[in-house]
C-alpha cells in the first residue's frame, strides 16, 4: 500500500520554484513579484485572459510534460509485480504516465488534467488538454510532448483569446480547476469508483502481511495518508510502515517496532533499492 505526496514529485524534478519557475514564468514574476508557482496560481489576475495565460503554462508543465527524472518509473519496476494499491494528494498524473495500473489509484484531491463547474452545477469533471494546448500556444509557445518551448526573440503574450476561456457546458458559468481547494471540489463518477477500490483493497489486506510504504508526505494534510498508515500499521502486527522523506521521516514512538523511517532523498533510496534486489 503506497501513500504518495508531494516530496514524491519533488524528487522526480517538479519542483515549483527556482530555474525551472523562471524558465516558465519570469515575464510573470517581473511582472507581479512573486517567485514560485504556487504563489502565482493563487494570485488574482484583472482578466480572465490573463488567468489562463498563467494557468495554462502551469497545467502543461506540470501535468503534459513528463518528470524530469525517472523517479515514478524506477518505483514502478520495483512494485509492478506485487498486489499494490496507490493513495496519492499529487493531482500532476504522474503515476498513470509511468505506467501504474489506473484501477489501482486513488489521487484524493483532484488532477491538473481535470476542469469542473466553479458553481458548481454539476458533479462531472472534463479533460483539457486539448485546449491548454492551444492556449500555450496562443502564447507564442511551441507545445510538444517533451517541451514547451518559449518564442524565439520575442517575449510570450500574457493572455489567451477570449474564446479559449472554458465555461461550464451546462450553465455557463466560468470553468475551474479540479483540485480540492474549498468546498466547491467535484467528486465525480471515477472518483467514487477509485474510492471504492481503495476501501476494497484495505478491507482484503486488512489483517495481512502489509507494507504501508509512505512516500514525500508531510504534515499539510496528515490526516490522508499518513495518520490512516499509522493507525493501521498499529492495528496490524504483521503489517511495517516505511516512510521516506528528505526531512520528515519520522513516526510514533510506539510504532517504532513496526516502521522503517529513511530520510533521504525518495530517488536515491528507491535506487539503492533496485540495486540492491538486483544483487
Amino acid at each position: 500500500m503506497i501513500g504518495a505526496g508531494s516530496g514524491l514529485s519533488t524528487s522526480a524534478g517538479l519542483v515549483y520554484d527556482g530555474e525551472r519557475f523562471k524558465r516558465y514564468f519570469s515575464d510573470f514574476e517581473k511582472k507581479y513579484g512573486f517567485h514560485d508557482m504556487y504563489s502565482g496560481g493563487f494570485y488574482p489576475y484583472d482578466t480572465p485572459e490573463e488567468y489562463w495565460a498563467y494557468w495554462s503554462r502551469y497545467i502543461y508543465i506540470n501535468r503534459y510534460l513528463d518528470a524530469p527524472k525517472p523517479v515514478y518509473e524506477e518505483l514502478f519496476h520495483l512494485i509492478r509485480e506485487k498486489d499494490y494499491f496507490i493513495l496519492t494528494t499529487n493531482v500532476d498524473h504522474c503515476f498513470q504516465k509511468a505506467g501504474f495500473d489506473k484501477g489501482r489509484l486513488f489521487y484524493t484531491q483532484g488532477d491538473y488534467g481535470l476542469w469542473q463547474c466553479a458553481r458548481p452545477c454539476h458533479d462531472k469533471a472534463y479533460d483539457n488538454q486539448d485546449v491548454v494546448r492551444r492556449m500555450v500556444e496562443a502564447q507564442g509557445f511551441r507545445a510538444t510532448a517533451q517541451a514547451l518551448e518559449p518564442p524565439a526573440g520575442t517575449a510570450p503574450k500574457m493572455s489567451v483569446p477570449a474564446d479559449l476561456i472554458p465555461r461550464c457546458p451546462k450553465c455557463g458559468a466560468p470553468m475551474a480547476m479540479n483540485l480540492r481547494t474549498d468546498s466547491t471540489f467535484v467528486q465525480d463518477s471515477g472518483w467514487y469508483d477509485a474510492a471504492r477500490r481503495y476501501e476494497d483493497y484495505l478491507q482484503r489486506h486488512r489483517n495481512g502481511a502489509v507494507l504501508y510504504l509512505e512516500l514525500g508526505v508531510g504534515f499539510n494534510t496528515p490526516v490522508i495518508i499518513k495518520y490512516n498508515f499509522w493507525r493501521m500499521t498499529a492495528e496490524n502486527p504483521r503489517a511495517v510502515y516505511a516512510c521516506i522523506n528528505r526531512q520528515e521521516a519520522v513516526c510514533p514512538k510506539e510504532l517504532a517496532p513496526q516502521a522503517i523511517c529513511i530520510r533521504g532523498d525518495i530517488g536515491a533510496v528507491l535506487a539503492e533499492t533496485a540495486e540492491r534486489a538486483a544483487d
